[in-house]
């Protein structure tokens, strides 16, 4: 009896693994199918994009040149692969918390699914501050500094384009700090005391963060790191304002 009841079940816990590997390859086959359609209209707007980004970097008017027969193909399909990749974020984030829907409750799921949006939106807004504000003082320090050396000043678009990606995707990721830091305190990782004990050893690696990725002037530095420390703290009050609503909504003997 118990053997026939421990095959049922581990036939029960078979079904139950396909039923979920067949949900995962349905789910990641729309996430392809939109990135496929996300890549074409990446290579359609892909010159508009270009364009947009050579004549509207701040005040900052740069010519761009060849110096290979590839380059200009190869900036073209990194700025449509850039289309797609970011147009397809929120749809893999959407799906993957589909995916794990069914492990949770009705309040976590609610809960989780506005970090979808969240997400999309803090990334968007680090990309977009990064190129309003910290490329342009970047871009006319160093060409001061091309100048006073008395360097002609050719630009290559690659070598341009790969500059401003390298700088703008971090940016990006800087930006989802809060979610990071409103996760980790969810899972009970991160607590006001840790963030307090932690705030002055953060306050220097975001520092090196903001010079590693900005000139070495001291107006570009604190351009990228002011806001990040700024970010930090805006973080630390979204996450200590939560951990002190939840364990207040917590009964005593279940902390």
């Amino acid at each position: 009896m118990s053997a026939s009841r421990g095959g049922e079940m581990g036939e029960r816990a078979g079904a139950e693994w396909v039923a979920h590997l067949t949900e995962l390859r349905r789910r990641l086959i729309y996430v392809a199918a939109w990135f496929v359609a996300s890549l074409c209209l990446g290579l359609y707007v892909s010159p508009r994009v270009l364009g947009y980004v050579k004549g509207h970097v701040g005040s900052v008017e740069v010519d761009w040149s060849v110096f290979s027969l590839t380059d200009g193909l190869v900036v073209y399909m990194k700025c449509a692969l850039l289309v797609g990749v970011v147009l397809t974020l929120p749809m893999l984030l959407y799906h993957l918390w589909a995916f794990s829907r069914p492990g949770m409750t009705e309040s976590e799921a609610k809960g989780t699914l506005l970090y979808v949006p969240a997400s999309f939106a803090l990334f968007v807004t680090g990309v977009g501050f990064g190129y309003a504000v910290a490329i342009p003082m970047m871009i006319r320090f160093m060409m001061k500094l091309n100048q006073s050396i008395g360097a002609t000043e050719v630009y290559g678009i690659h070598h341009y384009v790969s500059f401003l990606v390298s700088f703008l995707l971090p940016m990006g990721i800087a930006f989802e700090m809060p979610l990071a830091m409103l996760f980790l305190t969810r899972l009970g990782l991160l607590t006001p005391d840790k963030l307090k004990s932690a705030r002055k050893y953060s306050y220097v690696g975001l520092a090196i963060l903001g010079s590693l990725i900005s000139p070495p002037d001291f107006a570009s530095h604190l351009s990228v790191t002011i806001p990040l420390i700024a970010l930090f703290e805006i973080s630390a009050f979204i996450a200590v304002r939560y951990y002190r609503r939840r364990s207040s909504l917590i009964p005593l003997g279940q902390v």
